[in-house]
């Protein structure tokens, strides 16, 4: 992400309904896991201008990470409350990596090139019982101008995700799409941009981006937050969730075993975009 896209979250991210639905979805499903306790570290990896976390730090001792530098300097102006590094995870986390209950990585993997050396580093480094809870894009149908902005590697299939930890001490307790329920809306959009050109985005800074009028707003927040009630159900029964959705999500536990850190192998499908050169590679 650019400094652009990061000034454009730190102005909207607190009112737009998709951070503020997607917000209450992950505090939901947290809350399944993990009871409210301030002696309870959580730690977001990527943690971007940081209203996720903060949106958590009430109940939980929050640590945030993040490499870029003006995503930090805005998410400790905003919440001077929380605690925020910048660095690259697990490294510059110490030994409060150690200490974390739930990791999040909240759309992070996507953006960069080697997912698998980020999550195995990530899981190698937290105790055993740990929960890691990701969130990615999904659905290479839906990439459009707003994917490349956000330098996106790719958008992911469940498949493609599991791949991630595949082979790993690691147990899946929740893999979903969501964003199901305005899918059908979303992918209209992207077709039209699409189909206006490679660079037309709905929204602001190139991206789909744009707080709609109050009662609209309202509405697809409910609507998308909505979705909560599903994902925990699925998660406490093992089955259900949706097979389809704008995003997948995937709530893992780290189990006892030496985890490596690994590359990308070579069997995987090539990137669709590369965002260091900004051209598409593949498709």
């Amino acid at each position: 992400m650019l400094s652009a896209q990061f000034q454009l979250h730190a102005e909207i991210e607190q009112r737009h309904w998709w951070f503020v639905a997607r917000r209450r979805i992950l505090r939901a499903v947290v809350g399944q896991v993990l009871p409210p306790s301030p002696a309870t570290t959580i730690i977001d990896v990527g943690c971007g201008t940081g209203a996720n976390l903060a949106s958590l730090a009430e109940e939980y001792r929050c640590v945030g990470i993040d490499t870029s530098a003006d995503a930090i300097r805005l998410a400790k102006q905003r919440f001077p409350q929380t605690e925020f590094i910048q660095g690259r995870a697990p490294d510059d986390l110490g030994r409060t990596v150690e200490e974390a209950r739930l990791v999040l990585m909240t759309d992070v993997l996507e953006h960069v090139h080697d997912d698998f050396s980020l999550f195995s580093a990530v899981a190698a480094a937290v105790q055993p019982g740990t929960f890691l809870l990701i969130t990615v894009p999904a659905d290479l149908r839906l990439w459009t101008g707003h994917d490349e902005s956000f330098g996106h590697y790719r958008r992911y299939d469940a498949r493609r995700l599991a791949k991630v930890w595949e082979d790993l001490p690691i147990e899946p307790l929740l893999v979903s799409h969501f964003n199901r329920r305005l899918y059908p809306l979303i992918k209209s959009v992207r077709a039209v941009n699409r189909w206006r050109g490679p660079d037309r985005v709905a929204g602001l800074a190139g991206t789909d981006f744009r707080i709609p009028p109050a009662p609209v707003n309202r509405l697809l927040e409910n609507i998308f937050a909505g979705e909560a009630g599903v994902l925990c159900r699925a998660m406490q029964t093992g089955r259900g969730g949706y097979r389809k959705g704008v995003s997948l999500m995937a709530l893992l536990q780290r189990k006892p075993g030496q985890i490596d850190i690994r590359e990308k192998p070579a069997g995987i499908a090539a990137d669709y975009f590369d965002p260091v050169a900004g051209r598409l590679v593949a498709g």
